[in-house]
């Protein structure tokens, strides 16, 4: 099942890539351009088309509402008990909308701007405009499903700020923004599966895709109670199935998220896209052990009120009420004065890194910097705090045994979205036809950092908006014909995924998979995380195909596979990240420039920022796979900038 003896700098260079669906012509102009020279299918033929949606978070939910809603039948999958289960619950902060409530110089462009900025100049212009204008639609979109958005007090929705931009645009509904509004995505698609214009499979995991002759046409999924595997036929399968930040064993991710269903999309010729960005989020309560299996993220939006230190002396450890004001470093506000403590996630996560690696670091292990609410306290009230983030510090509170109101935070970065993905068009369209992929599961909008309160835009605006306005022009092109279900294509998927199942039972091993997730995830961390070198790189370039065999070789996998079983799921699960976390040390190690969450420790300005090098990196790295053990080819996309111009970023 695996292979050894890999060259870490094994790849080669195939075709440039260039994205054909997107429009030319003024860029406010281009996604009604798109969408008006799309194909469409008439009501009456939309019934005959079968989509199939894997997963059911705020991307997937929506996109499976709305298809169904438009006509198509609907067959979804989600591996949790419930659709209201996803992952989306936990995004906490709020959702960016350019809706100017404030009056404080916010519009479209400027959310266009910031977004192409903060992502370090390696994102489409395209695809971020499009999601600036629509960011205004979702808003109204969800206050007409309910959600409990907080409103200030002459009755408009209040905003607040997040990192890397100056002006009050993140919408919210106190720290559980994600929670409500996936639970208004929920009503809609519980409406459509009420109505049987959606079929909903919970409890089943995706294991491959089915592509025949050159389209995908479909799925292979285990039912995860009772372990039987099943095909799924469809005229289109889309992929909202989130990111892969568990490579990495610790992570804000919920511990199933997974990188399954994208990376067996990808073995089967879809694409992948800018592996190497990976989002470290700077507001993650410190591990306090090596028992955990996962971190819990504190919102970003609590950089609005609460004020980031350090003691300024190297191993002061008295307790933080002991520190007086002038012993005390606020680097955040001292190095990047224009913005102070709401600078973007890249910038916030190296500086606290930094401080720590001088020494300056609190509580166990030097890992970790003050977040002190004292200030806010002491202007606006206990009340006025508690309204704000009341759940946000309960929740710390029940984590680390330490009252937030008397004490200050106490914060690290962590591993938390995921920038890159499937490659896809302007249409979210894979490389392989038919294959959608949306979301977290695609690399399209965030370049190499996402802005705090972006991936619930990016997510409901690709749900509620683009996909079904695209798909359709897809579907409009294929006319329903229905699947072979003895095509030998569909015979060879479901062959694989019984016999990689059969493998990981029959190994019979002396190691669980969960400690071959630890190491494999220490390794990326320490060598793929904030900060990556060459040297580190090819470390891990080396040591990655031998943990692999050694995986196959000493895992064990108790119970059978007719049955249920989650230490079979989660080895299956490792066994693609052991795949997947190679192509990403690779990504980064050909990128010898730094940008957003891609930090190279070779590649830095004078000052210690990073460094881009624009004249060679200016581009979308697409990967092709060619077989594991095997040399992948890399596909450039060229980024053109017409409106936003790449400059060294600056936060002072």
């Amino acid at each position: 099942m695996a292979a050894s003896g890999k060259q870490y700098s094994d790849y080669t260079t195939g075709d440039p890539l260039a994205d054909t669906k997107a429009p030319g012509g003024p860029v406010e102009q281009r996604w009604s351009r798109r969408r008006f020279e799309a194909k469409l299918v008439n009501p009456a033929n939309r019934r005959k088309h079968t989509v199939i949606v894997v997963g059911t978070g705020l991307a997937g939910g929506s996109a499976g509402a709305t298809l169904a809603e438009a006509g198509y039948r609907v067959v979804q999958f989600c591996y949790q008990d419930s659709p209201r289960r996803a992952h989306s619950v936990a995004a906490q902060g709020g959702i960016n909308a350019a809706k100017n409530y404030r009056n404080d110089g916010d519009s479209v462009h400027r959310l266009f701007y910031d977004t192409v900025k903060g992502g370090d100049f390696r994102s489409r212009e395209s695809n971020v405009h499009r999601l600036a204008e629509i960011s205004t639609q979702i808003i109204d979109q969800c206050v007409a499903q309910g959600v409990p958005f907080a409103r200030e007090y002459g009755g408009l929705l209040d905003t607040r700020s997040f990192g890397g931009v100056q002006v009050s645009r993140t919408f919210y509904a106190r720290g559980q923004t994600g929670q409500q509004l996936l639970l208004g995505a929920y009503q809609a698609l519980s409406r459509q599966i009420a109505a049987g214009r959606v079929e909903m499979h919970p409890r089943t995991e995706m294991l491959d895709l089915v592509v025949i002759d050159g389209r995908a046409r479909g799925i292979v999924a285990r039912d995860l109670l009772t372990g039987r595997i099943d095909t799924y036929f469809a005229d289109a399968v889309v992929l909202a199935t989130g990111g892969y930040g568990n490579v990495f064993h610790l992570s804000t991710n919920a511990k199933n998220s997974n990188a399954t269903a994208v990376w067996r999309a990808h073995r089967r010729g879809a694409w992948f896209g800018n592996p190497c960005f990976t989002q470290i989020h700077p507001t993650c309560i410190p591990r306090s052990g090596d028992h955990q299996s996962k971190l819990t993220l504190m919102s970003e939006s609590l950089r609005n009120d609460g004020r980031i230190w350090v003691p300024k002396a190297p191993g002061d450890n008295r307790a933080p009420q002991d520190i007086p004001e002038e012993e005390r470093d606020y680097y955040l506000e001292r190095l990047y004065p224009s913005f102070g403590n709401l600078v973007p996630r890249d910038i916030a996560s190296r500086a606290a890194k930094n401080v720590c690696d001088e020494g300056r670091g609190v509580g166990p292990g030097g890992q970790g910097v003050y977040l002190d609410f004292a200030d806010a306290l002491a202007r606006m009230g206990r009340a006025a705090v508690e309204e704000k983030y009341g759940n946000l510090f309960e929740m710390y509170a029940r984590i680390t045994a330490e009252d937030p109101y008397t004490r200050p935070m106490r914060i690290y970065p962590a591993i938390h979205y995921t920038m890159g993905g499937l490659w896809v068009d302007y249409d979210l369209m894979t490389t392989v036809p038919g294959l959608f992929a949306i979301g977290e599961a695609n690399f399209s909008d965030h370049g190499a950092n996402r802005l705090g309160a972006s991936a619930l835009m990016q997510g409901l605006a690709d749900g509620y908006f683009v996909l079904p306005a695209t798909l359709g022009d897809y579907l409009a092109r294929h006319p329903h014909q229905e699947a072979d279900p003895d095509h030998p294509a569909v015979h060879e998927a479901v062959s694989a995924v019984t016999g990689r199942l059969e493998a990981l039972l029959s190994a019979d091993g002396d190691r669980t998979a969960e400690s071959f997730h630890r190491d494999l995830g220490q390794l990326m961390w320490d060598e793929c995380g904030m900060s990556r070198t060459e040297e580190g790189l090819r470390k891990a370039l080396e040591r990655i195909p031998e943990l692999r065999a050694e995986f196959w070789r000493r895992v064990r996998v108790p119970g059978r596979g007719r049955a249920f079983n989650q230490a079979l799921e989660k080895a299956h699960r490792i066994a693609d990240h052991l795949e997947l976390a190679e192509l990403m040390c690779l990504d980064a190690l050909h990128r010898t420039e730094s940008c957003g969450g891609h930090f190279r420790a070779e590649s830095r300005t004078p000052d210690g920022e990073a460094a881009r090098k624009d004249d060679e990196f200016a581009y979308v790295a697409a990967w092709e796979f060619t077989g594991v053990g095997e040399p992948p080819v890399l596909h450039k996309e060229a980024l053109h900038f017409e409106y936003v111009h790449p400059t060294q970023r600056s936060y002072t």
